[in-house]
């Protein structure tokens, strides 16, 4: 007989992974013990050697769904003797081999058992909206310390009851070791003013359908809930949260909900039903006769974004209602997130008409992750609740933390291996969003231990992430925003070497001191050269241009750069100035003309938005990206002719003339051609583009490797006909699966350019 110690590291805390070890242990017949040691998972083993070797074997390959296992590691046993002939689940300890990296379980929807439990009369637990188990429930939000057990969570004011007590003890329940497991007898507690329990439901129930708008306590933070079909609901929750135009996400019961109102691929299928329940982006069916959505949920849009219900609280009011709900952030526009409930009462008073919560503090804010696909290729567009704080994988060894950016921000901790891409925090303008994401900040450092030696920020000045990291006391890297973008899809892929980047996105700082953001670059994780860019042009007003894409249009129009074509014959431009505002085109044209606040860039998400503007789709917009998320749904799956593309050599460098673009574009409508068919004209022209300057790059030595990165694609046709054309070429394209595509997948390549940066100093 032998003695073995294993250590098991990983996202093992949490997720089953003690009762599982037990079990594969008993199965084998093999006696020992099993605890949570700081943020590993460590015990003793003893048995034939062989059947060591098979239980090691079996703790990597057959872990619980929710598990990460990155290294099984057997030694010499400490010492500790090994008594009988059972195994054992210890109380939680210290760690004995010094500090560690510790990985952070992310929350888990609610699992298939414990929904038949939900809807089960004989059931205990019948209709308890808290209903858990070891395969779901609260985590990250609810974890104040690890190791992980009750004790460390916000449920440690929840004693058990004899019931649940005799679950989480016994080795055959699926609730042993548990740590969040509760019933109506001793957990948590719904609550409506004075209403408890199912007289708290049936007041949310009754107020939303009556077309009243819910303040709901969710997994990470409050959600506002009201009726996805009705549309004056809809239009007051628009009014009073200050979202005009966003899109809402809807949540609804089941896929046979889904699929009645959207197509769903096998990938798009799988993303939906997981369980991380993101809020999945997909092509919305035709709606024949009554819409099944207000129209307002996602007006002019060929998208909506669905999600399953994440708890069982959601399940019952559906179940309840029989109809999708939106289901939207706990805030007004700009702001974070609710949490807290006194705070969740001040911030959302006047917005919703009644308050659902409940008694179990939430210790984290996560909103809800999204997700999209261009064909069988997943995208993330925000990770957070069910995908952050899950490691990543990054080659880092002196930590190191990236602080982001200034839109859809997040940060990164890195260290021994791993990043912990934080949840995303929202855009940085506010001060209680900086103030959210210190906390933040501060909570997952204490979390995994991952204590920075170095900060990684944006080169831009104005940014308050980088305002904030030159006030603390820690050397700092700084790194150029698209190499950021591009390097964090060559680090999530696992690419070391040299790599062709193409960063489409709304505006970054450049090396230049000119705003940046279509950009084509030869790479690799510590610095980079530009091989090719989109033609500037000025954004009169600077802020006001990206609020109004008209003055970006007319920017392009009067200003763009002169590369050899002519701009758009004034005759032409005069079919776009005429139906704006007289005294607006004269201030523009006199900005223009004296170069007075017009900063110029070259962007592609202008670009988006100035033939958005010139095509009549919008001309003012309310958030980041809507012009050019209505110019894709303009697109939508028409077929398309391109427009004229013309790259030439300018100062060392590819440059796209944008300009016979849009003289193009502008003749072509003024002959009649429809919106929809430019629209996707002008997709593809930036596509055959795109290929092109790549195509010459590589011509010229650059690798054939092309990460692509930056916000422009989440938009999947766009990102569909630039694959297909660089695969053409016989490339090889990588897009982020795991990292967002845009300013939220930033702070994870800054920590991987500022680790390949030292770790090249070494």
């Amino acid at each position: 007989m032998t003695t073995r110690h294993f250590h098991v590291e990983g996202v093992v805390q949490g997720v089953g992974f003690r009762p599982f070890v037990y079990r594969t242990a008993t199965a084998l017949g093999l006696s020992g013990w099993v605890a949570n040691v700081d943020g590993r998972v460590e015990g003793d083993v003893c048995g034939p050697a062989p059947v060591i070797e098979e239980f090691a074997a079996r703790l990597r390959d057959d872990a619980p769904a929710l598990a990460r296992v990155r290294q099984v590691e057997l030694t010499g046993s400490d010492g500790r003797a090994v008594y009988g002939d059972g195994f054992d689940v210890r109380r939680s300890a210290p760690g004995s081999r010094g500090p560690c990296v510790r990985e952070v379980p992310p929350d888990a929807a609610i699992c298939d058992a414990c929904l038949r439990e939900l809807r089960d009369p004989a059931d205990r637990r019948y209709r308890y909206p808290f209903v858990n188990c070891t395969d779901c429930g609260p985590r990250a939000t609810i974890i104040e310390d690890l190791p992980y057990d009750r004790v460390r969570t916000t449920m440690r004011r929840f004693p058990l009851c004899a019931d649940c007590a005799a679950e989480y003890a016994d080795p055959g329940d699926r609730r042993f070791h548990a740590e969040p497991v509760a019933c109506p007898a001793c957990g948590p507690r719904l609550a409506w003013d004075d209403l408890r329990g199912e007289a708290a439901l049936r007041a949310a129930v009754r107020t939303v359908a009556a077309g009243g708008i819910v303040a709901l306590k969710g997994l990470g933070g409050y959600q506002l809930v009201c009726d996805a079909t009705d549309p004056r609901a809809v239009a007051d929750l628009r009014r009073r949260k200050h979202r005009p135009t966003k899109p809402l996400a809807v949540m609804v019961p089941g896929v046979a909900a889904a699929t009645r109102l959207a197509h769903l691929n096998t990938g798009e299928l799988h993303a939906l039903t997981a369980p991380e329940r993101p809020v999945v982006l997909l092509g919305r069916r035709p709606w024949h006769g009554t819409p099944p959505l207000a129209p307002e949920v996602h007006p002019g849009l060929r998208r909506v974004g669905l999600f399953l219900p994440t708890t069982g609280l959601h399940q019952l009011l559906l179940d309840e209602l029989a109809r999708p709900l939106v289901v939207t952030s706990g805030n007004r526009s700009g702001e974070p997130i609710a949490v807290d409930d006194a705070g969740a009462r001040r911030a959302l008073a006047g917005v919703a008409d009644g308050f659902l919560t409940h008694d179990r503090p939430i210790r984290s804010r996560y909103d809800d992750s999204v997700v999209a696909f261009a064909g069988r290729t997943r995208v993330t567009v925000r990770r957070a609740r069910g995908l952050a704080p899950a490691p990543l994988p990054l080659d880092v060894r002196q930590p190191v933390a990236g602080v982001g950016a200034h839109l859809k921000h997040t940060f990164t901790l890195a260290a021994d291996g791993r990043a912990h891409l934080g949840p995303h925090t929202g855009d940085l303008a506010d001060l209680a969003v900086h103030e959210a994401f210190l906390a933040s900040y501060e909570q997952l450092k204490h979390l995994t231990g991952v204590e920075p030696q170095v900060l990684a920020h944006d080169l831009h000045p104005g940014y308050l992430s980088t305002q904030w990291a030159e006030t603390q006391p820690l050397p700092r890297i700084a790194v150029q925003h698209h190499h950021a973008h591009v390097a964090a899809c060559a680090a999530e892929h696992g690419v070391t070497g040299p790599f062709v980047g193409v960063a489409y996105d709304g505006l970054g700082l450049g090396d230049d001191g000119t705003l940046w953001g279509g950009e084509i670059l030869v790479a690799d994780l510590t610095g980079y050269r530009r091989v090719g860019r989109f033609a500037t042009a000025p954004l009169p007003g600077g802020e006001a241009a990206v609020r109004h894409p008209s003055r970006t249009a007319l920017g392009h129009l009067l200003g763009g750069e002169v590369l050899g074509s002519p701009r758009p014959y004034p005759w032409l431009t005069r079919s776009f100035t005429g139906r704006l505002d007289p005294a607006e085109l004269a201030a523009v044209r006199a900005m223009i003309a004296r170069d007075v606040n017009c900063p110029r860039a070259s962007s592609a998400g202008r670009l988006f938005d100035a033939v958005a503007s010139l095509l009549g789709l919008t001309d003012e917009v309310s958030y980041e990206g809507e012009a050019a998320v209505l110019l894709e749904a303009a697109a939508d799956a028409e077929p398309a002719l391109p427009l004229a593309g013309r790259v030439v050599r300018a100062g060392g460098l590819w440059v796209y003339d944008s300009a016979p673009t849009l003289t193009e574009l502008l003749h072509r409508r003024l002959e009649g051609e429809s919106v929809s068919h430019l629209a996707a004209a002008f997709h593809l022209t930036l596509a055959i583009v795109t290929a092109d300057i790549v195509g010459r790059a590589v011509a010229e030595g650059a690798p054939r490797t092309v990460c692509l990165a930056g916000g422009c694609f989440v938009n999947r046709r766009l990102l569909g006909e630039v694959r297909r054309r660089l695969r053409a070429q016989g490339l090889t394209v990588l897009v982020g699966g795991q990292v967002p595509v845009g300013d939220g997948g930033i702070s994870y390549g800054q920590a991987a350019v500022a680790a390949a940066r030292l770790a090249g100093k070494e």
